[in-house]
């Protein structure tokens, strides 16, 4: 039995991909994010390898893993694949705290990042 399947939120042309607590701040992951963002899946895959930022690989691994779910599991073609939405969310922030002069102390904000990856297939205009 069970419980009845969920309906889809995205298009039958749509597939998307989620990381969940990326150890960045959704500042600095909002810059690579936006590298990608409405680009051809190939350009946005070459963009990401030869970027400088560290955070440059995780982003590049979740869209990995939408262009195989678009593949995969919702049979659309790779090469018509377009970033559709690359969008950042905070996560939990893990407080530490330093010692700092007569006594104080000073907070360290430890950021975490949501990623989610949406993949659009497209038509080939010619």
């Amino acid at each position: 039995m069970g419980k009845p399947k969920r309906e889809r939120t995205l298009a039958d042309n749509e597939a998307k991909a989620v990381t969940r607590n990326i150890r960045v701040s959704p500042q600095k992951l909002n810059l690579v994010a936006a590298l990608i963002r409405g680009k051809k899946v190939n350009a946005a895959l070459a963009d990401l390898t030869f970027s400088r930022k560290r955070i440059a690989g995780d982003v590049k691994k979740t869209l990995e893993s939408a262009i195989a779910n678009a593949e995969n599991n919702h049979d659309l073609d790779v090469d018509a694949l377009v970033v559709k939405e690359a969008y950042v969310g905070k996560a939990l922030v893990m407080k530490r705290f330093s010692p700092r002069a007569r006594g104080r102390v000073g907070t360290i904000h430890k950021a975490f990042s949501n990623l989610t990856i949406v993949v659009r297939e497209v038509e080939e205009t010619a």
